[in-house]
């Protein structure tokens, strides 16, 4: 490869004999996956736990700009303490419980986005003046992302902050994808900037239209009853009214009443599958047209609703390649922030008499193919990088071209190219 891809993730309780792992083999962790964090998700509206967790000595703040990070390098992100960012968030935004926050909703004013992502164990473990919570029934150093988007009404405070740390060297890494931290570091920025992003693209309620607020420490937006801005479509809303201190009634709305889920983070589960032929010989692989010359993967779609894993498995193979499957099998999974995936790697073998490419029903790839073992392990060592970077110095001009180790379309090929799947074994 041209560049060094960062190391994997180690699967959990990697070393733990178990019956599932002698029938089933290793489990796979992929990149994004193998977070250090104990999210403790539970404790989200516990506003005396977020403050407590927000002030801790230990607790360690990621700061982004329009969803770039803030790093030392494209390998390293840069962590800050809470006096950096006081000035924009303010002493203690949890200062009130969620439902009086809720109650005191003023549209008008720009809430800094915060977002708890959990509690790192390691991190501060054996340390002297270690956070704990609840006699020590959760411990750990409290981990943090905040927006710092020059916006609204906070846009100087943040200014401000951006140019602080800029001026220190430091920079917001940008880029389509950023694919070069570490392993844990990686895991802790997807699960920011995917909250980071949901948060930014629901501003607005999908039931009712009205803004919408985010609560459980960025876990949650909610379609306040009240607000104090005269907002056009607010019942109490009338000129006499604009300088008033109570609160306006907002229409009603269906997310307020019973369990909604329009609320709540938003995760597409997408599949993304290994294609064998029924000899176990060779591999279907497809190309888009925006892809660079020689470059293939594995075929990939989004779930529809009221269906398998499986099913859709079927479906997509069938509907980009014409290509039937029987057997299909789950491999492993790869959180993916971009926007907001979940990708579910399954590897499907085909039957006998349906092997044939078609690419008439849709147009989504410029070509696919049936790779053969050999040039799939040879693709595997010299002919993989990220989308559009070159291949390593033993590449030869012409070959195949394949996603790098972090993408879990590789680690799919790997699975099929260099492991005992060939010779019939259920292992992965």
């Amino acid at each position: 490869m041209s560049t060094e891809s960062p190391q994997l993730p180690e699967p959990a309780h990697a070393d733990l004999d178990s019956m599932l792992t002698r029938k089933f083999g290793r489990e796979v962790a992929n990149y994004f996956s193998g977070s250090p964090l104990n999210r403790v998700s539970f404790l989200r509206s516990d506003h005396k736990f977020l403050t407590s967790a927000l002030h801790h000595p230990t607790t360690r703040f990621l700061l982004f700009r329009s969803l770039s990070p803030l790093v030392h390098s494209p390998s390293s992100l840069s962590w800050h303490g809470f006096s950096e960012i006081q000035p924009l968030v303010g002493e203690n935004p949890f200062e009130k419980t969620e439902a009086d926050m809720i109650a005191d909703y003023d549209s008008r004013t720009t809430i800094p986005q915060m977002i708890f992502l959990g509690l790192e164990e390691d991190e501060a473990k054996g340390k002297d003046g270690e956070f704990s919570w609840k006699q020590g029934e959760y411990k750990g150093a409290p981990v943090w992302a905040v927006d710092v988007t020059p916006k609204g009404t906070v846009a100087g405070q943040a200014e401000k902050i951006v140019k602080d740390v800029e001026s220190k060297g430091l920079s917001f890494m940008e880029g389509r994808m950023i694919l070069s931290l570490p392993a844990t570091e990686a895991a802790i920025y997807a699960q920011a900037r995917h909250l980071l992003d949901w948060n930014a693209r629901n501003p607005f309620c999908a039931g009712c239209g009205q803004p919408t607020m985010s609560v459980n420490a960025g876990g949650k937006r909610v379609c306040p009853e009240m607000d104090r801005s005269p907002l056009k479509g607010n019942v109490a809303s009338h000129p006499s009214q604009e300088n008033s201190a109570s609160p306006n009634e907002r229409p009603p709305c269906a997310t307020r009443k019973g369990v909604s889920n329009l609320s709540f983070p938003r995760t597409d589960p997408t599949v993304i599958m290994a294609v064998v032929s029924s000899d176990s010989k060779r591999i279907l692989l497809g190309r888009q047209k925006r892809w660079p010359p020689n470059w293939y993967s594995t075929l990939a779609g989004f779930c529809e609703p009221a269906e398998s894993i499986e099913e859709a498995v079927r479906r997509e193979v069938w509907e980009e390649a014409g290509v039937k499957l029987g057997r299909v099998i789950i491999h492993s999974s790869q959180p993916w922030p971009y926007p907001a995936n979940l990708m579910i790697g399954a590897i499907g073998q085909t039957i006998p008499e349906a092997e044939k490419i078609d690419l008439g029903n849709d147009p989504e790839l410029d070509d696919a193919r049936w790779v053969g073992v050999e040039e799939m392990r040879e693709a595997l060592r010299v002919g993989t990088s990220g989308l559009g970077e070159p291949a390593g110095p033993e590449y030869k001009e012409g070959g195949l071209r394949l996603p790098p180790p972090t993408a879990i379309a590789n680690r799919l090929m790997e699975s099929f190219a260099n492991s005992s799947l060939l010779a019939g074994d259920t292992k992965m």
